[in-house]
């Protein structure tokens, strides 16, 4: 059996369709695909059985519910454009916001639900707070997860205190310090097995072994990161 690529396409569509009829019948809710392999099939469907091209368009856009379909699925098929096998040849038919709008609709593809009341990032850490500048001459940004007693030699802040800590933000957030600008920022201290590799190169190793903790202040010293009168 030879079959041309339009027919090819029609066997993957229906067998799409079946899937989604499946997934219908057990109370399954459809996603993307299989919703519109589901809609494009049944109009086909109409169309080999000699159904007036306006009343397919009307019977489709009532096929579907919010309900039969995953949140933010609605939102996502905004335009079903599909060629009809009607019996005076092909015609394309485009179906607008097919499935009808319901509560699941309201919700975006990606979108964040926040829940309700107040969520604290860190209830059990005690947290410090001290004023930062920026002594450059540009913007400086530090995330969430730096050690900020190591950050940019720019910023003139009491590194003493911070030995330890990090940022007290949500993980992947930050803050930016704008040149000559005092802010102040709370810290927390950096929890698990405080082990810091890297960044400024002043620790590579366990915050509170006191070796590393002396080694650390001595580089920062040697370094510009601490004033010689900085104590440890």
């Amino acid at each position: 059996m030879n079959l041309s690529p339009t027919e090819i396409e029609r066997l993957v569509i229906f067998n799409a369709a079946e899937f989604a009829r499946r997934n219908k019948r057990l109370g399954i809710r459809l996603s993307h695909p299989e919703a519109v392999a589901y809609l494009t099939d049944e109009a086909m469907l109409m169309a080999r059985q000699d159904v007036p091209y306006a009343e397919i368009r009307d019977r489709v856009s009532r096929l579907l519910g919010a309900e039969d379909v995953m949140a933010g699925v609605p939102s996502m098929i905004t335009l079903v454009m599909m060629e009809l096998p009607m019996e005076e040849g092909t015609k394309l038919l485009a179906v607008f916001d097919p499935i009808v709008a319901g509560d699941a609709s309201d919700i975006l593809p990606g979108e964040v639900v926040p829940g309700s009341g107040r969520i604290d990032l860190f209830p059990d850490l005690e947290t410090v707070t001290i004023e930062v500048v920026n002594t450059g001459d540009r913007d400086i940004q530090v995330r969430s997860q730096t050690h900020f007693f190591e950050v940019n030699r720019a910023l003139a802040f009491d590194r003493v205190a911070a030995y330890g800590t990090k940022l007290a933000v949500s993980s992947g957030a930050g803050e930016r310090f704008e040149p000559g600008l005092p802010k102040r920022v709370q810290l927390v201290p950096i929890a698990g097995d405080r082990i810091v590799l890297g960044q400024g190169g002043l620790v590579n190793g366990q915050l509170d072994d006191p070796d590393v903790r002396s080694r650390a202040f001595a580089m920062a010293r040697e370094r510009g990161y601490l004033a010689e009168s900085d104590g440890s």
